[in-house]
């Protein structure tokens, strides 16, 4: 079953590709984001700008001339289920010049704080790390801030890594692979997902039933 946060989540797979459009449109979405951060240093927002822009250019470029058909089709070993169309474009984009992730952070690790850094991902992925936790915290009410810290941890990971691919429904794919380890270590700790979730699921339908027998 496909694990879904919120029935928001849906909203998220009608945003505008990330690194997707022409030289003009990549340059121009890099200048917003970093035109967000009002930095006063010119110089260093000039070199944060062009370090987006050649990334964003890197991920299209590459996701554009290595279509999913260059991986064969075949078995998944972790699940024994045939590879996706998805799970091969995942594979054959994952493939790409370790460089290219590296060259962009090095800047953004170099030229701005923690805090900047993570705003410029946070655009790349569309707010997902914030959007998913909430998600964790309205399933599991009473989460700590230990199990907080570890959600937040795989969600940082996954938004990182997410920032190499070019489209939502790629970025999503990245996300659900830590989303997995999430709820694994929730597992591990005491917890029972399954359970959670479907007490959620339960909960939200009974709401929405209740207003809309007050709505008649």
């Amino acid at each position: 079953m496909k694990r879904v946060l919120c029935f928001c989540l849906l909203l998220l797979f009608y945003a505008v590709n990330a690194q997707d459009g022409d030289a003009n449109e990549l340059q121009q979405k890099a200048q917003r984001w970093v035109g967000d951060l009002k930095l006063d240093d010119k110089t260093k927002a000039t070199k944060v700008e062009q370090a987006i822009a050649t990334h964003l250019t890197a991920v299209r470029d590459w996701h554009n001339s290595h279509p999913f058909t260059q991986v064969p089709a075949g078995l998944n070993p972790a699940t024994g289920n045939k590879l996706s169309d998805l799970d091969r474009q995942l594979i054959v984009c994952s493939s790409k010049p370790a460089s290219i992730h590296i060259a962009l952070m090095q800047v953004l690790n170099t030229e701005l704080n923690a805090d900047q850094a993570a705003f410029i991902l946070d655009q790349y992925t569309i707010g997902k790390v914030a959007f998913t936790l909430k998600g964790y915290e309205a399933i599991v009410p009473d989460l700590t801030e230990k199990e907080r810290a570890e959600i937040r941890k795989n969600l940082e990971q996954a938004r990182e890594q997410a920032i190499d691919y070019k489209n939502m429904k790629e970025i999503s794919a990245i996300f659900e692979i830590y989303k997995t380890k999430c709820e694994q270590y929730l597992n591990n700790n005491g917890r029972n997902w399954r359970q959670l979730f479907k007490h959620y699921v339960d909960k939200v339908k009974a709401e929405k039933e209740k207003e809309k027998s007050g709505a008649l």
